[in-house]
């Protein structure tokens, strides 16, 4: 005799899995995507979500909160994310060491030295016995830039030259603002901010760079991720690295993106404002190919002169392989 209650029930299952797609696969994972809460990129972030581009791309991306730009390489080598931007120089270590990792460029812009509008300081060689405020520590590359360049144009170290002193970006702003020091090597944002509220450059990182012999000037920042993930994961890299040059296609002409981005700026004056989206615009990367590549490696090789060990590592060698094929 039939069960007909079972019947039914096998009936309805038949039923199910014919109306269900075959074979039945469990949704992509997001890609996570480290970032500083009011850094840059979160106004890329902001930008994508706002035009909707990761949805039209369809790919959902799961920003992890970092505290800080040294907190993001941590996060990707401990697996708490899968794509952060961190420096290439970083990035070419971790390469050495055995750690396989992949660069596409996020921003080309650079810092530099800035001082009050009416000091009488007008290049380098009025910062001798002066306060010179570095951002970062004694191994920043704009630092060792700053001295290579130094002993060139000067014949002298800048480290006995001027009176330096490190600390952090926002700190020495303010130093900078009460002339506590009389100049300030720091980071391009924190540079635009001085510039744009009655302070001037008399050097910048790219006028050092050129005059270095590393020309074009190389994005020394940039989207980093894991060869293993790109292996399972490489049209989530694909679309990221897309959206990301949609978004940096829209901030570059349209102002009206950038006032809906302004409670993230946090300007404290319009003129700060503009210099902030007029140093953003020209960071934005061009194509990178093969002459950018020899300029990272020239780049790096004036590093290493500098005797930077602690930052580049003994015996790193350059890797043009960490440069992912979609940026060379």
């Amino acid at each position: 005799m039939i069960d007909r209650r079972r019947l039914l029930a096998c009936t309805g299952l038949a039923l199910a899995a014919a109306a269900a797609p075959w074979p039945l696969r469990a949704a992509a994972p997001p890609l996570r995507l480290a970032s500083v809460k009011y850094g840059t990129l979160s106004w890329v972030i902001a930008t994508i979500r706002a035009l909707e581009l990761d949805k039209k791309a369809g790919l959902e991306i799961e920003v992890i909160d970092v505290a800080s730009n040294q907190a993001g390489p941590v996060a990707l080598l401990a697996s708490g994310a899968d794509v952060i931007v961190s420096d290439w120089t970083w990035a070419m270590r971790q390469r050495a060491l055995g750690e396989k990792l992949k660069f596409a460029p996020y921003s080309s812009a650079l810092g530099a030295v800035v001082v009050p509008e009416k000091s009488g300081i007008t290049a380098i060689s009025g910062l001798e016995g002066k306060a010179l405020g570095v951002a970062g520590s004694a191994i920043d590359k704009s630092w060792l830039l700053l001295r290579a360049y130094s002993k060139k144009v000067l014949g002298r170290d800048m480290a006995q030259y001027a009176r330096p002193s490190f600390g952090a970006a926002p700190l020495l702003a303010e130093e900078m603002r009460s002339g506590r020091i009389d100049a300030v090597l720091n980071f391009w944002t924190y540079a635009a901010r001085l510039t744009g509220s009655g302070f001037k450059e008399i050097l910048t990182i790219d006028t050092v760079m050129k005059d270095l012999g590393i020309d074009p000037v190389p994005a020394l920042v940039g989207f980093i991720w894991k060869e293993d993930y790109e292996a399972v994961h490489a049209g989530e890299i694909t679309k990221l690295l897309g959206i990301v040059q949609e978004a940096n296609a829209v901030l570059a002409v349209d102002d009206g993106a950038w006032e809906r981005l302004r409670p993230l700026v946090k300007p404290e004056t319009d003129g700060e404002f503009r210099a902030i989206i007029a140093s953003y615009r020209a960071g934005i990367p061009k194509p990178w190919g093969a002459a950018e590549v020899k300029s990272a490696e020239k780049l790096m090789q004036v590093l290493v002169e500098a005797g930077d060990a602690e930052l580049m590592g003994h015996g790193t060698e350059f890797d043009p392989k960490l440069f992912h094929h979609a940026a060379t």
